[in-house]
């Protein structure tokens, strides 16, 4: 573990990573030019091999190692985080302009859990249908590439992330907030890559992604639910 003292610290962005290196440095330079200001920054590699955590510590970022899933990732950066709200994203994200700013001042407003609208990096009319749906604010139009904010106390209730969820870890905790009270998704849109899905087939994904939602959504469990990401996604 690296990292240095900081002053108080409000927002904690935490951000599970594994095999990044080649998109690590560029998202490091986009998050700071895209916050307000510095906020507490902490990485979790799951098990690089590619040179990621190397570069983490030659780059003295605040950084621990856990077992690999980003359920278990997101929860080791909790526990070590110092703010009293949590946000987590994913490295291949673009963020929106003072994207902190937006996020602590819907927790001012009294939001307590919220995400951001999604756009993909691709002009595909399926792609741009698809994030259009991110607008809404039903379970089933939520997803892991929106990222997620949410305060201190709400996540200890609910115990943060559930380590059995190997895929669909976001959806799952996500569907006990909606359960348990208010989501807040706010206007700004925040870009993830469309890699998989030119990977995979556009259309394809959408079709398992869909399957995926609706299946978690009727009740599936975990083991069905990363059996079958296992069969569909490339």
């Amino acid at each position: 573990m690296t990292g240095a003292s900081t002053n108080k610290i409000n927002l904690s962005i935490i951000v599970p990573v594994l095999n990044e290196r080649h998109y690590i440095n560029s998202f490091v330079a986009h998050l700071e030019a895209q916050w307000q200001e510095p906020r507490e920054l902490i990485f979790v590699d799951g098990g690089s091999t590619d040179g990621t955590w190397e570069w983490l510590q030659k780059q003295q970022l605040t950084s621990y190692r856990s077992p690999q899933g980003r359920a278990v990732q997101s929860n080791t950066g909790a526990h070590h985080a110092n703010g009293n709200l949590y946000y987590f994203v994913h490295v291949d994200s673009t963020l929106p302009y003072h994207f902190d700013h937006a996020l602590l001042q819907a927790h001012y407003n009294g939001a307590t859990a919220g995400c951001f609208q999604l756009e993909f990096d691709s002009k595909h009319w399926l792609l741009q249908w698809a994030a259009a749906g991110s607008r809404w604010n039903h379970l089933l139009c939520r997803g892991g590439d929106q990222s997620l904010f949410i305060t201190k106390k709400r996540f200890e209730t609910l115990k943060g992330f559930n380590h059995h969820y190997k895929v669909c870890e976001d959806l799952e905790l996500i569907k006990r907030l909606y359960q348990q009270g208010s989501f807040k998704v706010l206007p700004q849109k925040i870009r993830t890559s469309s890699r998989r899905f030119h990977q995979n087939g556009i259309l394809r994904l959408l079709i398992h992604f869909g399957v995926l939602h609706l299946t978690h959504w009727c009740g599936a469990g975990p083991q069905f639910l990363y059996r079958y990401y296992r069969w569909a996604v490339r």
